[in-house]
């Protein structure tokens, strides 16, 4: 109890809370993007359940987020399956058949947010971890308190989706980007940064626009394929 009257809990905390704040803007996107296609109760449980075992999920990699980083090759992976997830998202149709089909849309959502989480986040919480300085507590804090803040933005772009398709694009160019810069962030590719800067530039923008193009053309053959009625 002592620890919550001293002036550096509460400064650490809003700290904290504040590092979440601009850091899940991105997340909210994601969650968005994958909840926005199932019926509106799903939509409520794909936020909340996704939301609530990303921040898990974030507690348990900053324990091993700096090791993590280290390893070669393990953010040019991760930015591939962003790409990955920024095209499948874009190229859904969103149509669903079923109660059945519902319930496997809502689990393969929720799959998404998991993975698009883990892998955006990984160089994320090296901020929460050296705001939290060891202190378990603030951090399981800190990240409680974001839960409701990251479920607020993504319910709120999915309303802003419904209305302005657009912004599902720019929401899948933006996974495209993050993915993009992910790669080129990647501890292999640091002596070629070091010669060709403009790779900085150039990898979230490639990334950004592989997932528009691809997923655009995934959209246009499965339109093809669907039998007309």
């Amino acid at each position: 109890m002592e620890l919550l009257q001293t002036p550096e809990f509460w400064i650490g905390l809003l700290k904290i809370v504040w590092i979440n704040i601009i850091l899940s803007g991105d997340n909210a996107v994601v969650i968005a993007l994958a909840a926005r296609s199932l019926p509106p109760e799903q939509q409520k449980k794909a936020v909340l359940f996704g939301s609530g075992a990303a921040v898990v999920l974030r507690i348990a990699l900053t324990v091993v987020a700096v090791q993590l980083l280290a390893l070669p090759y393990l953010q040019i992976v991760g930015g591939l399956l962003l790409l990955w997830i920024g095209t499948q998202l874009l190229s859904e149709d969103g149509e669903g058949e079923g109660e059945e089909k519902q319930h496997n849309s809502l689990l393969s959502a929720v799959r998404t947010i998991l993975v698009a989480d883990v892998v955006m986040s990984l160089d994320n919480v090296i901020a929460v971890a050296a705001a939290a300085k060891g202190s378990m507590l603030l951090l399981v804090l800190g990240l409680a308190i974001s839960i409701p803040l990251v479920v607020f933005g993504s319910t709120l772009m999915i309303r802003l989706m419904e209305r302005f398709p657009v912004i599902v694009t720019l929401g899948a160019a933006l996974i495209g980007w993050v993915g993009g810069e992910t790669i080129v962030s990647d501890n292999v590719m640091a002596p070629l940064l070091t010669h060709m800067h403009w790779l900085h530039t150039a990898g979230p923008v490639t990334g950004a626009a592989l997932v528009l193009l691809v997923g655009r053309w995934m959209q246009k053959q499965s339109s093809e394929e669907m039998p007309l009625t």
